[in-house]
């Protein structure tokens, strides 16, 4: 009977627990302990949604963590964690509610990052920009609060080729996750320049040889009108007031875009398009009359 009694002890012993190596991990959140906290950095940003985080993870830019959703694996999320896993970062799995107060609203389609804020340039370093370019197109945005139109800006300058993006240090909206998430990740490509007075730098673009035109709705030339083919940039100026009058007098001309409805005009980040692709229109029109000669 002891004898037993030891058997059935020894069959009821807990078998050792394996340690899992340390390394590439996928963590998970456990809701029964502490929520997952955001380690406060001046020197990190959060980025919200699908496309920041791949793009973030395509173009280089260092990454702390990215947190995704419990049970969500599907879809664009299984090529995100794929990048995730070959890069060696760590994947932390947390509770929607999380998510929903990182992003303060913004839909963030089950993921988010921690990462490195993303290097902004100087006004000398945009002038070393102009000079390698062989054909620069700059938009410069005087006075832009509002995120959403500043990343629809950013997107259209990636999709236009654009060399750089310029804005002032005050009186403008920051690189938010609202950017990034409205740039549909264009923000990780296209070289964003802070200047502290904006007329000067248009001064000094001048002197480089870049024709700087500004959208104003009071203009007398169309935007169809000006020659986009050489070394070029648009401004455009904030929701409201428009290009403030310093910032105009420094421009080589003004261009409206003809408005046939009964609104005054596109908010700034349609307008920005229509006028980048303009650019863009006679840019391969040139190289297609330059092929046929």
């Amino acid at each position: 009977m002891g004898e037993r009694r030891q058997s059935l002890g020894r069959r009821a012993a807990k078998a050792p627990r394996l340690e899992l190596p340390k390394g590439p991990q996928r963590e998970r959140s456990d809701r029964r302990r502490e929520a997952p906290q955001v380690e406060s950095d001046s020197n990190q940003s959060t980025l919200i949604g699908r496309h920041p985080v791949r793009e973030a993870l395509r173009s280089g830019r260092p990454i702390t963590r990215i947190w995704v959703q419990e049970g969500l694996k599907e879809g664009s999320l299984r090529e995100i964690l794929g990048l995730a896993r070959q890069q060696h970062l760590t994947v932390v799995e947390v509770p929607k509610p999380f998510l929903d107060r990182l992003a303060e609203g913004i839909p963030h389609q089950g993921i988010g990052a921690q990462v490195a804020l993303k290097p902004m340039l100087n006004l000398e370093q945009l002038l070393d920009l102009v000079k390698a370019s062989s054909n620069p197109l700059l938009y410069i945005l005087d006075g832009i609060q509002d995120p959403h139109n500043v990343g629809a800006i950013v997107r259209t300058a990636d999709a236009t080729g654009a060399t750089a993006v310029v804005m002032p240090e005050r009186g403008a909206s920051g690189l938010t996750a609202v950017v990034a998430k409205a740039s549909a990740g264009a923000i990780e490509y296209v070289p964003v320049v802070r200047v502290t007075n904006l007329a000067q730098a248009i001064d000094k673009l001048k002197q480089v040889g870049v024709f700087v035109f500004a959208a104003d709705p009071t203009a007398s030339t169309l935007y169809t009108a000006v020659d986009w083919s050489g070394a070029s940039a648009i401004v455009i100026g904030g929701e409201g007031r428009g290009v403030r009058p310093l910032v105009r007098t420094r421009c080589d001309g003004l261009v409206k875009l003809p408005m046939m409805g009964q609104v005054a005009s596109l908010n700034a980040s349609n307008a920005a398009c229509v006028i980048g692709f303009e650019v863009v229109r006679q840019r391969h029109a040139k190289k297609s009359v330059l092929t046929r000669l």
